[in-house]
């Protein structure tokens, strides 16, 4: 019996007694009403409810006592072992041993379906994250959010949700014209401007820009005017520098469905048309001989400039066009995640979003991410080779690869700072988290081909013999992943899974310890066997979904 059928079990329950004691208390419940939770001290039980406590007031009955009643209806139901009542009015129940252990066939069964459903299928996503600069190789923070972005599309997608991962390309503004900059004084051996950027990688691009460019089949791009010169290094260098980026990315694992480009906006009429809907809705004025955006309506702490005075667009007229242009295209809901610098920038965002008559943290969700550091024989490792004042993505996979990295980085909240020891993800031992959850998969089909060479199969299976404790915990654990996923996707924090696979992995080395999947020496193989192997392979199947979910492999052997 799984959480979702116990929880329809105590409906089933608890709406006839609560009708019983006040007519229409039972109305509009659904068993989401009733959440199972796994008690701490396994002593008291499978699952425990606190049902009674928040239906008590609604029924006109002491808590405790309509637990009783609740308590002495459910013992009845198949599956359930007992039910006891703790506390002011705590339900906790106890599978008997057949029905928690048919779990394992269930799991076996379903395959890689298992934790997944259609529950989120109306929610039609634009995921955009990393969206970093083509103007140089993916920091540690962008690498944090390749991670952390693609595995949360990942869950999105297991619960039903349409996900597009989007990458906006900031190829517009300031940051493009001091890079080409930069190109063309690498070109030129002249110093790196002030505002500049450096490291050896300008080098590089400014070689592959001066070698590759060809205009009327001149090839000397030293012949060019000053401006043109400085727009060819611009045109040609970025399409090489997002190149790479978009090359890492696929390496580490990332794909895109759309690129979306930021110069589009100013050249579509885009800014223009969005300024037009939010005139119409009434939120657009004019002062000091510029547009304004009436934002204080919706919460900002000012009204924001939209045109500037000088008929130039303000930096958040490509916000507004962006939003709507996402929302026109068809997107229920926009997630966009962004770097610490950016927390004082949600408040105009929401502002924006009432503006265009949607709802603030519905259709626009905001997720900050916090600081990676590098640390490395006790010290902070704090240049790359390549990019010389930063740590790139490159070199994180080039140092622990790449099922460590992805791991790493999605094991802890985005929204906290994060230190990675890379000496202990170089570590082929328990100490590395990546390696304890994958070794835990590998061992699951070292066990599966040992049982194979030893007559052991899945012919038979009587789920009342796992009776052993590191078997119901281990049951336990896996009746936790649909929810785990489907919370995680909830509150949009792939870390949950990361910590759930850990546990788990946990509770199979102690089943392992305990339980013997083989007999000893000549023993013949009994049911217990084949149940246990069943067992096995339901741990194997849901480490290998959780890890899918995080885009990290489950090597079969280590």
């Amino acid at each position: 019996m799984n959480p979702d059928a116990l929880a329809e079990a105590l409906l089933a329950v608890i709406a006839p007694l609560a009708e019983a004691r006040r007519e229409g208390s039972s109305a509009g419940l659904t068993a989401a009403d009733f959440p199972l939770e796994r008690p701490r001290n396994r002593d008291h039980g499978d699952w425990a409810s606190n049902a009674a406590l928040k239906l008590g007031k609604a029924v006109g009955a002491n808590p405790r006592e309509f637990a009783q009643e609740i308590a002495d209806a459910l013992a009845a139901t198949d599956g359930v072992a007992s039910v006891e009542v703790a506390g002011p009015g705590f339900i906790n129940i106890r599978l008997d041993a057949a029905a928690a252990g048919a779990l394992a066939k269930t799991i076996v069964e379903a395959g890689a379906a298992y934790g997944t459903n259609d529950s989120r299928s109306d929610e039609i996503i634009n995921l955009e994250f990393v969206s970093a600069n083509p103007t140089g190789p993916i920091h540690l923070g962008g690498t944090r959010w390749a991670a952390v972005g693609d595995a949360l599309a990942r869950i999105l997608q297991s619960q039903g949700a349409q996900v597009t991962r989007e990458y906006y390309f900031n190829d517009h503004g300031a940051q493009i014209d001091r890079f080409a900059r930069s190109l063309v004084a690498a070109h030129q051996g002249d110093p790196t401007p002030e505002d500049g950027y450096g490291g050896g990688y300008i080098d590089d691009i400014a070689r592959r820009v001066a070698l590759a460019y060809t205009d009327g089949g001149a090839n000397d791009i030293d012949a060019l005017e000053p401006a043109a010169k400085q727009e060819a290094f611009r045109e040609l260098g970025v399409g090489f520098m997002f190149a790479e980026i978009k090359q890492s990315l696929h390496e580490f694992g990332v794909d895109f469905d759309v690129y979306f480009h930021e110069n589009d906006l100013h050249t579509s009429g885009a800014v223009d048309r969005a300024i037009a809907r939010l005139r119409e809705l009434g939120h657009i004025f004019e002062a000091d001989g510029a547009t304004w955006l009436r934002s204080t309506d919706f919460g900002d702490d000012k009204d924001r400039v939209v045109i500037k005075s000088d008929g130039n667009a303000a930096y958040i007229s490509g916000d507004l066009a962006y939003y709507l242009d996402k929302r026109e295209r068809g997107f229920n809901r926009c997630i966009i995640m962004l770097g610490a610098d950016h927390h004082g920038y949600v408040q105009r965002l929401m502002a924006m979003t009432a503006a265009f008559g949607d709802e603030p943290y519905v259709n626009l969700q905001i997720l900050i991410g916090q600081m990676v550091n590098l640390v490395k024989d006790g010290t902070p490792l704090r240049m790359s080779k390549r990019a010389g004042t930063i740590v790139t993505m490159e070199d994180l996979v080039e140092i622990v690869g790449v099922d460590a990295a992805r791991y790493a980085l999605t094991r802890s909240s985005a929204d906290s700072n994060l230190d990675i020891d890379l000496d202990v993800l170089q570590k082929r031992t328990n100490d590395n988290p990546v390696f304890y959850v994958q070794y835990a998969h590998a061992r699951t089909h070292n066990v599966a081909r040992n049982a194979a060479a030893s007559g052991v199969d899945r012919s038979a299976f009587a789920p009342e013999l796992l009776t052993h404790e590191t078997e119901s915990a281990l049951l336990g654990a896996l009746q936790e992943f649909p929810r785990i996923v489907a919370f995680a996707a909830e509150t949009r924090e792939p870390h949950r899974v990361a910590r759930y696979l850990e546990e788990l992995a946990g509770l199979y080395h102690k089943w392992y310890d305990n339980c013997r999947v083989i007999p000893l020496g000549d023993a013949p193989v009994e049911d217990v066997h084949r149940t246990r192997l069943w067992l096995n392979d339901a741990t194997g199947q849901v480490l290998r979904n959780g890890l899918h979910l995080l885009g990290v492999s489950a090597p079969e052997r280590m």
